[in-house]
């Protein structure tokens, strides 16, 4: 697994983790805390069951979250929960540039004429 993937599901493992502590979901999931800590570090990967469980404490079935790291060929469907999930474990200052972009566009359709507004 690449770099950016380790991190990509080192990020997703916090997700799962929610508030529980590193021990708490390590105890949860059969493994030490040191196991999660490598794991959010992106020192090590989970095995697939707990890859499986990862996933779907994050909101992800196993397909997405390998779709997500890039070990499985992405879709060419532009599936909008796919996106949503992928900005739930964006870091903030990412989700508020996409909220920036979306605001200017709802600004510009807004001053467009009521047909062209229509189009958009």
């Amino acid at each position: 697994m690449n770099p950016e993937a380790k991190k990509k599901l080192g990020e997703i493992a916090k997700v799962a983790r929610g508030d529980m502590s590193q021990r708490v979901f390590a105890k949860l999931l059969g493994v030490a805390y040191t196991t999660v800590q490598a794991w959010e570090r992106g020192d090590s990967i989970p095995d697939i069951e707990n890859l499986a469980q990862i996933a779907d404490k994050a909101g992800y079935t196993i397909e997405e979250l390998l779709n997500y790291l890039g070990i499985k060929p992405q879709s060419n469907s532009s599936d909008i929960n796919q996106i949503i999930k992928q900005i739930r474990i964006m870091p903030l200052a990412d989700v508020a540039e996409i909220g920036r972009v979306v605001m200017d566009r709802f600004a510009a359709v807004a001053e467009l004429p009521g047909d062209e507004a229509k189009a958009s």
